[in-house]
C-alpha cells in the first residue's frame, strides 16, 4: 500500500465518525508520519477526544487518556516502581503515557512539574523512573488539548514544551450543514463503536521511514529556510522560530507531499503548513499585540512576502 492509499483509507475511516474536519484529520496524519505531536487549542465539546480515539482505532493502536488536573503527579503520567511483596522485588507499573496514542486533555491545568513529565516522552520517546529508562511503544503520538477560554487555575505551557509540539491546530465550530450531519450520524448509535482498523501500526512505521525519502529540491529548501528566518527578522516578532521549527516544517512538508501522492515537495506544501507549524513558535511584541494583531496574521504576512521559487 502506498502512502497516498494509506492516507486515503485512514482519512475515509476518520470521516465515518468526524464530520467536516478533513483538514485537521490530514494534519494529524502528517504529524503521525513525522513522529510528531499535536496541540489542539479549542473550546470543550468540539470533538478533540473523539478525533484522538478515531485515529487510534483506525490504526489499531493502543490508546490512553490523561485528564490533567492541578493535583496530577508526574508518576501518574509515567508510572511507578513498587515493591512486590510476593516476589520481594521492585516492579514497574506503566503509566498512561506507555500507549501508542496518548490524549493529554487540558494539559495546561497541570502544574509545570507534571507537564514536564511529558517532555522526555515527547522528545526521546522514553521515560525514566527511579533511574531506569523504559522505551515507549512505536508509533507514538501525543494529542494534547488546552482550553483558550478558561484561564483561571491554569499553568501556561513553558516554551520548551510548546516547541516540542510539531504543530498547533484548532478544530473550530462546524458549519450549519455539518452540525446537522452530526445530529443524523449520532442519532441512533455512536459510529466510533463499530470502527475497524484500516492500517496496522507496523505498516505506519514503514511509511514513516518512506516519508524521509521524499525529495526536496534545493530552491524549495532555500525557500523554506527563508520563511523561517523571516520570523526572526520581522519587526512585530520578539522571538522567532528555532531550528527545531525549521526541521519541523521540512519534515511535515515531506509528509504532506507523500500524503497527496507526490515524491517531491512543492512550495505550496510549505505555504500550507507554515501557519500550523510556525505560529505557536513565535512571540509577537507587546506593541503588535496592543494593535490587535495575532501571531497567525504575522505568519500569514511573512508567507505572502517571501518570494516563491518558480520554474523558468
Amino acid at each position: 500500500m502506498s502512502i497516498r492509499d494509506m492516507a486515503a483509507a485512514v482519512l475515509a475511516n476518520i470521516g465515518r465518525v468526524i464530520v467536516g474536519k478533513e483538514e485537521v484529520a490530514e494534519l494529524a496524519l502528517v504529524a503521525l508520519l513525522c513522529e510528531g505531536h499535536v496541540l489542539i487549542e479549542d473550546v470543550p465539546g468540539i470533538g478533540k477526544t473523539t478525533l484522538a480515539k478515531t485515529i487510534a482505532r483506525s490504526l489499531g493502536c493502543t490508546f490512553s487518556r490523561l485528564q490533567f488536573t492541578p493535583d496530577l503527579l508526574p508518576s501518574d503520567v509515567t508510572g511507578i516502581s513498587y515493591f512486590n511483596q510476593k516476589t520481594q522485588e521492585f516492579e514497574f507499573r506503566a503509566g498512561p503515557v506507555m500507549a501508542q496514542i496518548v490524549l493529554a486533555d487540558e494539559i495546561n491545568r497541570a502544574t509545570p512539574r507534571t507537564q514536564s513529565a511529558l517532555l522526555e516522552a515527547m522528545q526521546e520517546r522514553q521515560v525514566t523512573v527511579d533511574g531506569v529508562t523504559y522505551a515507549l511503544p512505536r508509533p507514538f503520538l501525543v494529542l494534547a488539548t488546552q482550553n483558550p477560554i478558561e484561564l483561571e487555575g491554569t499553568f501556561p505551557l513553558p516554551e520548551a514544551q510548546i516547541d516540542r509540539f510539531l504543530m498547533q491546530v484548532r478544530l473550530g465550530y462546524p458549519s450549519e450543514e455539518d452540525e446537522n450531519a452530526i445530529l443524523l450520524r449520532f442519532e441512533r448509535e455512536d459510529p466510533l463503536e463499530k470502527l475497524q482498523p484500516v492500517v496496522s501500526g507496523e505498516a505506519l512505521l514503514e511509511m514513516q521511514q518512506a516519508v524521509k525519502g521524499v525529495r526536496v529540491e534545493e530552491s524549495v529548501r532555500q525557500y523554506l529556510v527563508k520563511v523561517v528566518r523571516a520570523t526572526r527578522e520581522h519587526p512585530a516578532v520578539d522571538l522567532g522560530v528555532s531550528p527545531r521549527g525549521t526541521l519541523a516544517l521540512y519534515k511535515t512538508s515531506q509528509a504532506l507531499a507523500a500524503v497527496r501522492g507526490r515524491d517531491f515537495v512543492i512550495p505550496d506544501d510549505v505555504k500550507h503548513l507554515a501557519p500550523w507549524v510556525l505560529t505557536h513558535r513565535i512571540h509577537i511584541n507587546p506593541q503588535t499585540r496592543l494593535r490587535g494583531r495575532t501571531p497567525e496574521e504575522v505568519v500569514a504576512e511573512i508567507v505572502n512576502e517571501v518570494p516563491v521559487p518558480v520554474v523558468d
